[in-house]
């Protein structure tokens, strides 16, 4: 389970950095609070620290609960293949927001994995 800890700890970091770069950004660009729009730059930063806090909603239950009945390695490895899609999708965005497909896409399937992969030995363990 350490690795599951190490994981978490570090996708919250993770948020944690994007959430620092929200407050760089809106400096950056005089954005004032609690203003949440006004350039290009803050508001794809914004939107990168906001659809990480809606991922990682979803990812964190699932590692735990993925981890506690199936494995723990695997789920600590899904976690990083989520970090790893995050800073891809972060970049990406940043650049160009209709080129974040594969990042997003890299961040979202663990999540979807983990879920069916959960409720398929769930359900075959209550029946």
């Amino acid at each position: 389970m350490e690795a599951v800890v190490i994981v978490t700890v570090l996708a919250l970091v993770q948020y944690i950095y994007f959430g620092v770069q929200v407050g760089s950004a809106r400096a950056k660009c005089g954005i004032k609070a609690p203003a949440m729009s006004g350039d290009a730059i803050f508001e794809r930063a914004n939107r990168v620290h906001m659809n990480t806090l809606e991922q990682l909603i979803v990812l964190i239950p699932l590692m735990w609960i993925f981890a506690h009945y199936v494995n723990s390695l695997w789920a600590a490895g899904f976690g990083v293949v989520y970090i790893v899609g995050r800073f891809i999708y972060s970049s990406a965005y940043r650049k160009d927001p209709s080129n974040r497909s594969m990042g997003f896409t890299l961040s979202m399937l663990p999540s979807v994995v983990m879920a069916v992969w959960v409720l398929i030995v769930s359900i075959m363990a209550y029946f």
